[in-house]
This record gives structure tokens, sequence and C-alpha cells, in this order.
């Protein structure tokens, strides 16, 4: 006669598995961006250098950056390479996400967030490339050319850091936009056409965290204000795009149960 097992058992235990498969994944992760940072440790100072090369060639002639902390010629390039391994181990770290909560998901549910979870790693390493290639050499040769007569402009390695960074993540952040506008939209929180109704408060909202996340200049404010905003068109388009497919693909589940 066999015996039948305790459905409370059963539920603890299946806890205790989740549990130890997200410890796993989460030390997959954790050895991944341990990896790429020992591979790329090496190199940290050449990382850094290519990081503050937009201002290195924008400063007057024989003039460099300094270091006021003695530690940080040392911290400043090691926080940076971290950086760069967390941005770098992205790809991987989604993927043990996905690992983690697929099983769980329904089949259009898995067709739809393959897209959205590549789509949020390319937007956030756009928003990154974005903010370094276009962003920085215009920003620092406005803040250079503005520098009060007889004011030796030398910046602090560590404080270029902190404001790389935090442009790097406030561009990053906000390229997610379009994914985010996307799924609001796709499970039926608001409707495309609320959105569209709400663009004037959108565009001031983009353009106070513009203000909030950038120098206090209208170049760098506008700079990350008018992408955001485009961005959300691009949320809003697709958001239409995949309600007229929901909705072709409820007219036909109806008119097979017609039938």
């Amino acid at each position: 006669m066999s015996k039948r097992r305790d459905p409370k058992l059963s539920a603890e235990l299946t806890l205790v598995d989740h549990l130890i498969e997200l410890r796993d994944r989460i030390m997959k992760s954790l050895v991944a961006i341990v990896l790429i940072f020992l591979s790329l440790f090496y190199f940290a100072n050449d990382i850094y250098t290519f990081v503050a090369d937009p201002l290195i060639s924008v400063l007057p002639e024989n003039m460099g950056m300094i270091a006021i902390d003695p530690t940080a010629p040392f911290l400043a390039p090691f926080k940076l390479t971290f950086f760069v391994s967390l941005c770098l181990a992205a790809p991987y770290i989604l993927y043990q996400v996905w690992s983690f909560i697929a099983p769980g998901l329904y089949k259009n549910e898995k067709e739809l967030a393959i897209p959205l979870f590549i789509s949020s790693v390319v937007l956030f390493y756009a928003g990154i490339a974005f903010a370094y290639y276009v962003m920085f050499g215009l920003v620092f040769s406005f803040f250079i050319s503005v520098a009060p007569e007889g004011i030796m402009v030398m910046p602090d390695i560590t404080s270029f850091l902190s404001f790389a960074l935090a442009i790097f993540f406030a561009f990053g952040i906000a390229f997610e936009i379009p994914v985010a506008v996307f799924l609001v939209i796709w499970i039926g929180l608001v409707e495309p056409e609320d959105l569209v109704e709400k663009r004037p408060y959108v565009i001031v909202f983009c353009f106070v965290v513009g203000m909030l996340l950038t120098p206090p200049d209208p170049l760098s404010q506008s700079m990350l204000a008018i992408p955001m905003w485009m961005l959300f068109e691009v949320g809003i388009f697709c958001g239409r795009f995949i309600k007229k497919k929901q909705a072709a693909q409820e007219e036909a589940e109806a008119n097979n149960e017609a039938q």
C-alpha cells in the first residue's frame, strides 16, 4: 500500500528547492562578475584612461587630471573596472534570472519575455554608449570653455568617476523607458491612447528628470530629456502593435469558438 505524501511537506520541499536554486543562480552570477573582474583588473588603468579620454582630450594643453586622495590612483580604476565587469556580466545575470522564472511562465509570456530581456540589455548598453560618445564630448567641452579666466581646470579622478558612473546609470536606466512603457500597456494598466493624452506631462517629467540627474546646464538636461521623450514614443508604438496583435488573436479565438 503506497503512502500518500503530506501536501504541506510537499509545499515545504518545493519552497526549499526554489530557494536552493535561487541561491545557486545568485552564486553563479557572482562568480561570473568576479571572473570578469579578475580578467580585466590588469587593464584597470587602461579602462580608466579610455573612459576619461573625452575629458582629457578637451583639457588645455599640458593639463591633466589630478588625484587629491592618495588612494585614488588605485581605487578609482578599481571601482570603474568593477562597474565594467557588472555591465559585461549583465547578459549572463539576466539569463540566470530567466532560467529561474521561466518554468512559471505561460507559453505566450515566454515568447514575449525573451525579446524583453534582450531589449533591456541592448538598451542599457545603448544608453551608456550614448552618454560616452555623444554627451561627454559636448558637456566637457562646454564646461572647459566657460571656466573663468585664470582658473586652471584640473579635475580630480575620483570626482570624475562619480560623475561618469552617475551619468552612465542615468542614461542606461533612461533608455529602458520603451520596455517600461511596453510592459504597462501589455499588462493592461494603461492604454496607448491614455499615454498619448498625457504626452505634455511626460515631456515636462523628462526635463525634470534630466535636471535632477545631470549637471546643472541646459545642454546636459536636454541631452537626457529628449532621448527619454523619443524612447517614450517608441514604447507607445510597440504597445499599440502588441495591442493590435492581442485583439486579432482574441477575435480569431472568438470566431473559432463560434464555429
